[in-house]
């Protein structure tokens, strides 16, 4: 019986350089079974002939592995997601595809696993963030004609992979079919992100191309360096969203500086390279940020990571509210804001004013 494999594989061929190499309707004679491991030479590949399941090892002399999801986005853009092994040794990872089986369709999405415990880890890069994980199980479904690249689905985190000497019996899953064995083992601070100076962790990443969004799930922790001491915080989640370059941190998200500054929102719209988080609330839960005796709440808050500085934009039919020591511990004063935005052109609000004094008695 001849099955197709179709696959989409690129390989470095110097820093910071890789070739595409597309294989299409590779064979294999029946007799061959899977390889467990890349030989440190191997030999020129034999004519393709109709076999049993082939995975095809990572190139023992190649730097890396890696492969790129191509998602086209409703604006007519390209953006691609990234995934590379960093490792080359047997002993500490794997890279494998595995293509369509007998009985699959021959346009079923291949599967590809990437696991690397060594340092660098499995790097995937989404947008402004490079994300490391010890294993990544890549989907990547064939291009459409006409069409170079193609998307899919990641879910990367803990875990190992290795290659089986045969294929387990009775097993149905694209995997052991290939005769691979891949085990991921979430666990919390171990995706590791960096996005400039920021690092965060959490303990999941999912990415599909249905919504274009790659989520983290955490409990997520988050530290950003600076001269005045660390900026950190927590957060439920990280959600990056391909199609609108945009990075979120998601639920009960919480920021400290060194400074003392405490700001809390449902969601933080986070850009390390211009130094800015846009803290978002809700009608229920506005976003706040509080430093000593001073506390500022408003639909939405701009904080200037770099100055540590805080600003206050109402939303439509919001509020911007205010409490402020007028320089009595203990004798905080609060000061409504009307709901609306400044006008073009003119500075927000600043986060914390100088009080106002009262008029002295006539």
């Amino acid at each position: 019986m001849r099955r197709p494999l179709l696959l989409a594989l690129t390989l470095p061929l110097a820093v910071g350089a890789v070739l595409p190499v597309w294989v299409q309707a590779q064979e294999t004679p029946p007799s061959v079974s899977p390889a467990p491991a890349p030989s440190p030479q191997p030999p020129a590949p034999a004519p393709a002939e109709p076999g049993t399941p082939e995975t095809l090892p990572a190139e023992a002399g190649a730097e890396n592995a890696s492969l790129e999801l191509v998602r086209r986005g409703g604006d007519g853009q390209e953006r691609r997601i990234r995934v590379v092994r960093t490792g080359t040794s047997d002993e500490t990872g794997i890279f494998t595809i595995c293509g369509p089986q007998e009985g699959e369709p021959d346009d079923a999405p291949s599967l590809l696993v990437f696991s690397e415990t060594g340092p660098g880890g499995v790097q995937i890069t989404i947008d402004k963030n490079l994300i490391r994980v010890p294993l990544a199980l890549v989907t990547q479904r064939q291009s459409a004609e006409g069409e170079e690249g193609s998307d899919g689905r990641i879910e990367a985190s803990a875990g190992t992979a290795r290659f089986l000497e045969n294929a387990p019996e009775g097993k149905t899953d694209r995997l052991s079919r290939c005769a691979v064995e891949a085990t991921p083992r979430p666990a919390p601070n171990t995706v590791l992100v960096t996005q400039g100076r920021t690092e965060l962790q959490g303990q999941q990443l999912v990415y599909d191309e249905t919504d274009g969004i790659a989520r983290i799930d955490g409990p997520i922790t988050f530290t950003r360096p600076s001269d005045d001491g660390p900026l950190t915080g927590t957060g439920e989640r990280i959600e990056v969203n391909v199609d609108e370059e945009q990075t979120v941190l998601v639920g009960n998200v919480v920021l400290n500086s060194a400074g003392g500054r405490v700001s809390k929102a449902a969601r933080v719209e986070y850009d390390d390279q211009a130094n800015t988080a846009r803290l978002i609330g809700t009608p229920d839960q506005p976003a706040e940020s509080i430093q000593g005796g001073d506390v500022l709440r408003a639909q939405e808050l701009l904080y200037d990571l770099d100055r540590n500085e805080v600003v206050a934009r109402a939303g439509e039919g919001g509020t911007i509210t205010g409490e402020f020591q007028d320089g009595e511990e203990g004798n905080p004063s609060t000061s409504p804001t009307p709901p609306t935005t400044p006008p073009p052109g003119e500075a927000p609000p600043p986060v914390n004013p100088p009080p106002e004094t009262p008029p002295s008695a006539p």
